[in-house]
């Protein structure tokens, strides 16, 4: 209909919310050429579909041996060490069930199966019967009937999924509790380019048994600040109550409550934003923001590089609080002479200046500033 419409390709594309090499696809490969010409025609376009995609239909790889046999080697192959020794790793046998955590999992040559499909290319420039698609390799591990690579090999790819995510499940991760307009990309470009101070990236640090600490870092001075998130009375000592508080001390209320406790100290100029991860620790941003005015804001999945200052803040505590470590043992008085300690430290992007005495220049600079500018 679209079509009949005189709609472009792009045009079509973004009203059904696909790509343009789709819709140019379909219209090139399921065309009617009765006429001489390629037309487009809906009831053409559904009996070609039909028609192609008619089963039994043996697979590829199925059929075509040496394609098979390079494929299982990409995905399975032994390792190997200098002098060519197979090294087999360790002895996982299959279950038909995605290894679990911290358990040991089977060693390959582990090749995606794009790597795979597009090295073919590359090996095998003149032979067109050796080429297999990414989805072909896929479906031949895990659909059911379409088996041609035998289906343990699916321990070998780097999720190690018995089952496949359907790529519509896989797109709705992300936490509830956040919308669209206080994601990064909506952050106020003053954030980025770290002119002026008062905005914050925030983070938790982890240890042994779920201890935890909450870091603070002001963008533009690189200032830190640490929250002391000790457990709650009873962590660790009994069944958890399901859908109780969060015992080892880091849940969204203590979180809210310590954050909200540095913020209100500083002056009101230091309390513009806060950009952090996705984590559940800050479900209760809304009343976080009620109660210290700063605007919350929340990086994209998996995207530590958006809080690059945090992130190397943190790389710097990790010599105070180094991973395996309980870190509840440290009172507030401890974090907060770590914190000052590396408030203390000369920085390189500041001039050999240390973060407190560029927070202390900024300040005196505001307040000079308001004075000349009182009538």
């Amino acid at each position: 209909m679209l079509r009949a419409q005189q709609c472009g390709v792009r045009e079509i594309a973004l009203r059904l919310g696909r790509s343009a090499s789709t819709i140019s696809r379909e219209l090139r490969r399921n065309a009617a050429t009765r006429s001489g010409t390629l037309r487009y025609r809906a009831t053409v376009a559904q009996w070609k579909a039909e028609r192609a995609a008619e089963r039994p239909k043996t697979a590829k790889l199925a059929q075509h041996k040496q394609l098979r046999d390079y494929v299982q080697e990409r995905l399975a192959g032994a390792l190997q060490d200098a002098h060519g020794k197979r090294i087999p790793g360790p002895d996982v046998p299959w279950k038909g069930r995605r290894h679990g955590r911290r358990a040991d999992r089977r060693w390959g040559t582990s090749w995606s199966p794009e790597q795979i499909s597009r090295r073919l290319r590359l090996d095998f420039p003149d032979d067109a019967s050796m080429r297999v698609s990414h989805e072909a390799i896929y479906q031949a591990l895990y659909v059911q009937g379409r088996g041609a690579l035998r289906r343990e090999l699916c321990a070998c790819l780097r999720t190690g999924r018995a089952l496949r995510v359907p790529r519509a499940r896989a797109g709705q991760r992300g936490k509830p509790f956040i919308t669209s307009e206080l994601m990064i990309s909506q952050r106020p470009a003053e954030v980025a380019d770290r002119a002026i101070p008062g905005h914050w990236e925030g983070d938790l640090i982890i240890g042994l048994n779920s201890s935890a600490i909450g870091t603070l870092v002001e963008r533009t001075t690189r200032f830190t600040m640490l929250l002391h998130l000790p457990p709650m009375v009873g962590h660790a000592s009994g069944a958890r109550v399901k859908n109780g508080p969060a015992l080892a001390g880091h849940g969204a209320e203590a979180v809210r409550n310590a954050i909200a406790a540095k913020i209100t100290m500083l002056p009101e100029q230091l309390g513009k934003s806060l950009t952090w991860d996705q984590g559940a620790e800050m479900a209760q941003h809304a009343q976080l923001r009620i109660e210290t005015g700063l605007a919350i804001y929340f990086c994209d999945p998996r995207s530590p590089w958006q809080r690059g200052t945090n992130e190397n803040t943190n790389g710097l505590l990790r010599q105070y609080f180094p991973k395996g470590t309980d870190i509840s043992r440290y009172g507030e008085c401890e974090l907060d002479a770590v914190a000052a300690t590396l408030n203390g430290r000369p920085r390189k992007t500041l001039g050999w200046k240390t973060p407190a005495e560029a927070l202390d220049a900024l300040l005196s600079d505001a307040q000079l500033t308001g004075v000349a500018t009182t009538p």
